[in-house]
Parts: C-alpha cells; sequence; structure tokens
C-alpha cells in the first residue's frame, strides 16, 4: 500500500457537535496515526469537515438573526476547537462553502447534466425540513419515518439525478465487491434493499424561492443544489479536479476507508457509488457503518435533552481517557451504551489501577534501585527464565495481532490486547519481587527484569500511540533513553 485516504462525513453544523461526533473522529484519528506508522506520514491523507448548506442552517441563522455565512462561521469553530482538544490529527477540513468545493461540485452538476443524467421534473409529495428529505408516499400520520417530525406538503418542478438508471450496475458490483461495505450485516442490508427495491430517481435541487442558501445549478439559476448531493462530492472535491474532458484526476482517490455512522448508510452506500460510477470513478474501496452512543439504552438527542458535550468530559476525565472508553467499551459497528459511571469505571481499572500503576511503579524501581539511570543490557529471549520469556513473546507477538486487527477494524480487541501484556507485566513486578532481589544483592537478575520490564512498557507505549497519543508520550518521555525523568501520575484514581 504506497497511500491510505481515510474520511469522516461532514457534520451538519445545525448545532453543536457531540459525543457521536467525536466518537467518528477519534476512530479515523486512530485509523490514521496506525497507518502513518506503518507507511508514513506524507502517504496518510486523512479528511474531516463541515456540511454548511441547506434549509436548517437557514432557518436557525434566521432564528439567531445572522447570515447563513456568519452562522456557519461561528459553528466551525466549535467544530474545529474541539478536534483540537480530542488531539484529531486531520491532514485537511473542507467545508461546503469553500470556493475549491463550489467549483467542483458545479463541474459534477454540468458534466451529468450534459450526459443526460440530470433532467427537469414536477416534484409532489411530502418534505421532511429537519432532515431535508422528500417522502413521495403519504406517512402515516404524516410524519417522517426518520424523525418522526411533521410532514410538509410540496408541490414544485426540481431536477432528478438518474439514480435508477444505475440500479442493476450496482447490485452487480455489491455482489462482487463484498467488502465494500462493512459490517458484513450491512453490506447484506443495503444488498438485500436493492434486491426488493425499486430506485427512486433523487431529486437533488431546491427552488431558491424557497431555498436560497446552496450552490447554484450551473443549468438553472432558479435552483441551489440538494445539500445531500452537494456534500458527498466533497470526498473528490477535498482531494483532486476534473481536466478539461471530464475525467477526475487525484493522488489519493479513491478512498480506502469512508467512515460513517449507520444512519447515513443509504446515502454512501446508494447514491454515492452512482454518483462516482456516473462520473467513470471508481468507487472508494469500503465505507463503513458504526453504530450509535446510546443514554440509557435510548438514542441521543436535543429533545430529550440528554446531549453529551465531548468537551466536557474531556475537561473531566482527561482527552485520552475519553478517547481510550470510546475505542475500547464497543466493537466498532455495534452500538454502546455512554455513561459517567462507565467511563469512571473504565478509568479505575484500566487506567489508574492497570497502565497508570504499571508506569509509576517501574518508575519507582529504576529511581530506587539505580539512581534513575536504566541499565544497559541487551536481552535475548533464550537467556532468560521462563517468565521473562513469555513477556518477550507477547511482546513481539503484539504487532502481528495489531496488522490483522485493524484489518478488521477491530480497535476494542487490539487494546484487549493491549492490556493483556500490561496485566502480565504487573504480575511479572508482584512474582518476582525486585525489593527482595535487591536486598538478596542478585543485582544482574534485576538488571534484566528492569530491562524486561522497560521493553514490556515501551511497546505498550508504541501501541497505544494511535489510541491515546498524548499517554504514549508522557510514557515515553518518562521512560527516556537512559535515564528516566519522573512525571506527573498518569491517571489519578478517582474517588467515587
Amino acid at each position: 500500500m504506497n497511500k491510505f485516504y481515510i474520511t469522516t462525513p461532514l457534520y451538519y453544523v445545525n448545532a453543536e457537535p457531540h459525543i457521536g461526533h467525536a466518537y467518528t473522529n477519534i476512530v479515523a484519528d486512530a485509523f490514521a496515526r496506525y497507518m502513518r506508522k506503518i507507511i508514513g506520514d506524507e502517504n496518510v491523507w486523512f479528511l474531516t469537515g463541515t456540511d454548511e448548506h441547506g434549509q436548517k442552517i437557514e432557518q436557525v441563522a434566521r432564528q439567531m438573526s445572522l447570515e447563513p455565512n456568519d452562522f456557519t462561521d461561528r459553528m466551525v469553530l466549535k467544530f474545529k476547537e474541539l478536534w483540537e482538544k480530542l488531539d484529531i490529527s486531520y491532514n485537511d477540513f473542507i467545508r461546503t462553502s469553500e470556493i475549491r468545493h463550489i467549483q467542483i461540485v458545479e463541474k459534477v452538476l454540468d458534466i451529468l447534466y450534459r450526459q443526460h443524467d440530470i433532467y427537469l421534473s414536477e416534484y409532489q409529495g411530502w418534505y421532511c425540513i429537519p432532515c431535508e428529505t422528500f417522502w413521495t408516499e403519504p406517512q402515516e400520520g404524516l410524519v417522517c419515518p426518520d424523525c418522526k417530525r411533521p410532514l410538509e406538503k410540496i408541490s414544485e418542478k426540481n431536477y432528478f439525478f438518474k439514480l435508477s438508471k444505475y440500479q442493476d450496475w450496482l447490485l452487480g458490483y455489491l455482489e462482487k465487491n463484498h467488502t465494500f461495505i462493512k459490517p458484513e450485516y450491512r453490506y447484506e442490508e443495503v444488498r438485500s434493499f436493492l434486491k426488493l427495491n425499486k430506485l427512486n430517481d433523487l431529486c437533488i435541487s431546491r427552488p431558491k424561492e424557497r431555498l436560497r442558501w446552496g450552490i447554484t445549478l450551473p443549468f438553472s439559476k432558479e435552483h441551489v443544489t440538494y445539500v445531500w448531493f452537494d456534500a458527498l462530492l466533497n470526498y473528490i472535491s477535498a482531494v483532486g479536479d476534473f481536466d478539461s474532458q471530464g475525467k477526475y484526476h487525484s493522488r489519493w482517490w479513491p478512498a480506502d476507508i469512508q467512515l460513517i455512522g449507520k444512519d447515513i448508510l443509504r446515502q454512501h452506500a446508494i447514491y454515492w457509488p452512482i454518483i462516482l460510477h456516473a462520473l467513470g470513478i471508481e468507487p472508494p474501496h469500503c465505507i463503513f457503518a458504526h453504530g450509535w452512543w446510546m443514554i440509557g439504552g435510548g438514542k441521543m438527542s436535543k429533545s430529550k435533552g440528554n446531549i453529551v458535550s465531548p468537551l466536557d468530559i474531556g475537561q473531566r476525565y482527561g482527552v485520552d481517557a475519553l478517547r481510550y472508553f470510546l475505542l475500547r467499551e464497543v466493537s466498532l459497528g455495534m452500538d454502546g451504551n455512554f455513561s459517567e459511571e462507565a467511563i469512571v469505571r473504565r478509568y479505575n481499572f484500566d487506567l489508574a489501577n492497570d497502565l497508570g500503576n504499571l508506569v509509576y511503579r517501574t518508575i519507582n524501581i529504576i529511581e530506587r534501585y539505580f539512581l534513575g539511570k536504566i541499565p544497559q543490557l541487551e536481552i535475548k529471549e533464550e537467556g532468560v527464565d521462563e517468565q521473562s520469556r513469555q513477556i518477550i513473546i507477547k511482546i513481539e507477538s503484539l504487532r502481528k495481532t495489531d496488522i490483522m486487527s485493524i484489518a478488521d477494524f477491530n480497535f476494542s480487541y487490539i487494546l484487549e490486547r493491549v492490556w493483556e501484556l500490561i496485566n502480565m507485566t504487573n504480575k511479572y513486578i508482584e512474582d518476582k519481587k525486585p525489593w527482595s532481589m535487591f536486598k538478596e544483592n542478585k543485582i544482574e537478575d534485576l538488571k534484566v527484569f528492569i530491562n524486561v520490564l522497560i521493553r514490556a512498557i515501551r511497546e505498550v507505549a508504541y501501541n497505544l500511540s494511535p489510541f491515546m497519543p498524548a499517554t504514549s508520550n508522557s510514557i515515553l518521555e518518562q521512560l527516556g533513553d537512559r535515564e528516566i525523568k519522573k512525571g506527573k501520575l498518569l491517571f489519578p484514581r478517582i474517588d467515587v
């Protein structure tokens, strides 16, 4: 692999970022950091950004007596502030209001219109403003099936993209590419939908008399582009361009992983590959739909007043503790239950008792018995006792496990394996009793013991670097190359 391109969805800026946004970006950040270790910084591109057009934005801005662009400027700062606080190492942040994006959207619309994949037609049906989605059939109680809020009846002329024309192609593509959508059950969900349902063509415009905040269609000055058609194109507008013949060029495309929440699977697994195919562009290698974080078994929502602020949680427990909890608590793809009780439990048991205690004890042992100097020895597996040998074997097996698990998107399992080494090493200290070795003047044995400890902890820090970068750096700084540099306790225990 000579490059790795990962994307998050563009976050809609009608409200402040919440724990769901943080989760997606933390997962993407862990992927990007991991791949930088493998293929180098210059070969990894991590894209995130904001989705800024549409009726919801226009309405919220109006309620605040602001112009839409002024409102979005304010909201974008909140997202960027959060990513900085959460140590998100993105390479590019794209906004759908940027010129580079607008120009690509206009080019795409022009290409598809000239090849007769876009047409004008009368639309009559039901429209959900919060979801910005049309429903062609009357819904029970006239509410949106997704958000359960009232629908508005609309009749107007709009432009449509011929989604239905490419349904058979997409189904055939899925049949040949079983890893295109992950987890596997999401792949089956999309495949079954396409086999059982006929796709409607996608309405890709809104009349300016109803909505002005959007990208004007190049072939109709009376219409702006539908927000979902506009936003999807950011993945290519950020990393490439079309030549004069309408052919797209990019070093980074196709994306290797497009990370999304399960609620926007339809747009990414159906609309997006069809749009790309119509443009003659290869689809991404993989679309991965992760689950939701729930509160008390229910979905977080503003109406319920149970939205969790990642900034507040990060300030209370530390950013790396939050990152660890989100990545360890559930397997990627599954829903998880979010609670502060669960964070505190993970913090006290995994971070304070296991990891923090291991580093603290090791530094104290070196400080006490060798005046802070790390004994310099070359440790070989065949030259140590059985317990030391098992730790060395575990260290060597850990990186192979990483590589296999990252391919399966299994961060939780990688962290579980790291903690196996942490727990083995804590037991190693208890069993070896360095205080007894020193008392019995077994200095050479003590040197071997310390070197095995140091090697294990450095391996832990190396493996934690994509998931808990600040903690990893702190561990390596405290250990030093030859001399320890004792710092603050990594994770002071929380008194419940």
